[in-house]
């Protein structure tokens, strides 16, 4: 009754009008978050939306529906107060909206207050039981206060109640990771096995998720259990999670190793692989590339790989038809890479696609990746370095990423102006990054995907992840990303060229004694540029320092022979306390990790360096700060405490502390 009350004095063409542009302006607005379009064509799509709810407005200044739907656009827009009063000024005109409410939660979630975002997605249930997206806003809202277990328990109603949205599945994923598996749970597991079929998920990110539900499901604590070939030949969770992880576990690495020598020990008595157990091979197949080939075998499965890769050799040599090769290679692949044998070029008369549709991801990753990296590097001086290796001890990309997390399409400019306060008015069309350190690239090419209008320099001190950050953008059509060397970036700063965001990632080693990190960034930035930089450094373990006191005390060299040795002691000794951390991390379980950990590992002075030179107040100003958990700090303390260690003060380190830093540079 109320509302007519108050439209009495509209005429009903008039209410028609404002309910028509209402409408109009929805439809706009569902555009504007549209996946499927760029950028631009969301921002057009949103100024549309705004168009139609100003007219909407100027019939009719308090409809209730278009002041909820304008504190929208604003808040996209990163109005955060304008949208507030606009939410709340709908919920004053029509109470008890669960849209209202809803939007009130993102709006706090938006201001980095999840408590008082969970209050508001909570009245949003009251008012409407069945509204999935107040549901799934209690779930972001768990999340993002850390209680993991239960905003997945969410995630995982969403899914089943048919909420299959993108957001949920990332949620969901982002919570895997911080969960503990104490048990066999096959909820779990078929939970890890949506999340493995899931495509354009980073499914490297839930390693350790999928690892801890095998080693459940598998008992493999119990020095007694039964492990069945056939068994698991059929287990889906087992493959998918060979073919898109890499598992930070022991054990699961021990069944693996268990698993490839019970086939081969089949093929053996048999001399042939059975098809019931291909998907499996082929799986494993792919998990040892991952690994850079680190699991351990013994010599009589070396000496029958051997063996495999010269019939191999023969079958090409008296010109066997493809078909007849298929089951040879798939075994060989489990113990090296196929660009590496003997036979590598006669490989090289077929497509990728002329293999039949299986063993694709296999044939891609051990041999026609690898062809086209290595052209790659013909392309830089670094390319000399490995000339005298052995083609096993050639470095491999690290870290194993072959997906980028899902994020929505925005610019540079937005995060600058949204999440960190800054003036974006005087500042180009396009904005120019450098990610130092770019680890495989995987952040760099994030940045370049989903920033729309910036170029990216990924400089990283690896010859292998500049290869394959280069290929991975190619095979994605981006034209907005380079991967180089230190050696090209430092010619390119003292040609005069200047970059407008720096993002700091794996520090350089004390191998690249010519380098200041430090003096490139203040060289490269322009007034107004901000430097995004951590705190402190992994690889840091008690396990990692005995290493590299053991290789600098034998002179060992980063050789696939000595990098296998000494993982083979840590796993020996693995109930040994000085080892324990190093086994939780990713980079134990794969050559390219345990090399770029032990043999060129971090340099502690290149980050006092930069943490010298951005302590400047002059030239200088901490923007933002954040914890390890995400949670903004008052920048005044982190400041002064930057600014005490700078001149010598006995305060607690920054380095310590894992804090995630934004500077900009002041003139």
């Amino acid at each position: 009754m109320q509302v007519q009350h108050h439209n009495a004095h509209l005429s009903r063409s008039v209410q028609a009008q404002v309910a028509r542009l209402v409408l109009q302006a929805n439809l706009a607005y569902g555009e504007s978050n549209s996946n499927g379009l760029s950028y631009i064509q969301r921002l057009k799509a949103r100024n549309e939306c705004r168009e139609y709810l100003n007219q909407a407005l100027a019939l009719e200044a308090d409809h209730a529906a278009a002041l909820g739907l304008l504190g929208r656009v604003e808040m996209d827009d990163g109005q955060l107060e304008k949208a507030h009063a606009l939410f709340n000024a709908s919920l004053n005109r029509q109470p008890a909206q669960a849209q209202q409410y809803c939007n009130l939660g993102y709006w706090a979630l938006k201001s980095e207050r999840p408590a008082l975002a969970e209050e508001y997605f909570l009245q949003a249930l009251e008012c409407d039981r069945q509204s999935a997206a107040a549901f799934c806003g209690v779930a972001h809202a768990k999340r993002l206060q850390g209680q993991f277990d239960v905003a997945y328990l969410h995630y995982r109603k969403l899914l089943q109640s048919g909420s299959e949205w993108d957001s949920v599945y990332s949620g969901m994923l982002s919570c895997a990771q911080h969960l503990q598996v104490h048990k066999a749970d096959s909820d779990l597991a078929l939970d890890a096995i949506a999340l493995l079929r899931q495509e354009g998920l980073p499914h490297q990110e839930i390693g350790h998720f999928v690892g801890a539900i095998i080693q459940q499901q598998y008992d493999l604590d119990n020095p007694n259990a039964e492990i069945f070939l056939d068994a698991a030949a059929e287990d889906e969770l087992l493959i998918l999670a060979l073919q898109k992880t890499l598992m930070p576990n022991a054990a699961v690495e021990e069944l693996v190793v268990l698993l490839r020598r019970a086939i081969m020990a089949e093929v053996a008595q048999t001399a042939s692989l059975r098809d019931e157990l291909q998907p499996l091979c082929l799986a494993i197949a792919e998990y040892a590339d991952r690994t850079g080939f680190a699991l351990a075998a013994e010599d009589d499965e070396e000496r029958l790989a051997a063996t495999i890769n010269e019939s191999i050799m023969a079958q090409f040599a008296v010109g066997e038809p493809q078909e007849a090769l298929i089951g040879s290679l798939m075994i060989s692949a489990m113990y090296g890479a196929l660009f590496h044998q003997n036979f590598a070029v006669q490989l090289g008369q077929w497509n990728l696609v002329d293999w039949p549709l299986a063993m694709q991801p296999i044939m891609a990753a051990s041999y026609y990746n690898r062809a086209e990296e290595e052209a790659i590097k013909q392309n830089f001086d670094e390319k000399a370095e490995e000339l005298c290796l052995e083609k096993t001890d050639v470095p491999q990309a690290w870290p194993a990423w072959s997906q980028l997390a899902y994020r929505t399409e925005t610019s540079l400019k937005a995060v600058m102006a949204q999440e960190l306060g800054l003036n974006t008015d005087n500042l180009p069309a396009t904005l120019r990054i450098m990610v130092c350190g770019a680890q495989s690239g995987q952040r760099a090419m994030e940045l370049a995907q989903y920033l729309n209008d910036v170029e990216v320099i990924a400089v990283d001190e690896s010859l292998a992840n500049i290869a394959k950050g280069t290929r991975m953008a190619q095979s994605l059509n981006m034209d907005n990303i380079v991967f180089w060397p230190w050696s090209i970036a430092q010619r390119f700063v003292a040609d005069g060229h200047k970059v407008h965001w720096v993002e700091v990632g794996r520090l350089p080693s004390p191998a690249m004694t010519e380098l200041s990190l430090a003096a490139l960034i203040n060289s490269a930035s322009i007034a107004g540029a901000v430097v995004h930089m951590h705190t402190s450094m992994a690889e840091q373990t008690a396990g990692d320092k005995q290493i590299r006191r053991l290789i600098a005390e034998h002179q060992l060299q980063p050789t696939r022979t000595s990098l296998r040795q000494l993982r083979r002691m840590v796993l020996a000794n693995k109930q040994d306390a000085v080892w324990s951390s190093l086994l939780q991390d990713d980079d134990f379980y794969s050559l390219g990790g345990c090399r770029d950990r032990w043999f060129r590992p971090q340099d502690a002075n290149q980050l006092k360096e930069l943490l010298a030179l951005v302590s400047n107040e002059v030239e200088w100003k901490l923007v933002k700060a954040r914890d390890e958990d995400g949670h903004s700090l008052a920048t005044g303390p982190v400041q002064r405490q930057i600014q005490a260690e700078a001149l010598g003060s006995e305060v607690q380190s920054l380095m310590g502390q894992n804090l995630s830093v934004y500077f900009q540079r002041r003139r």
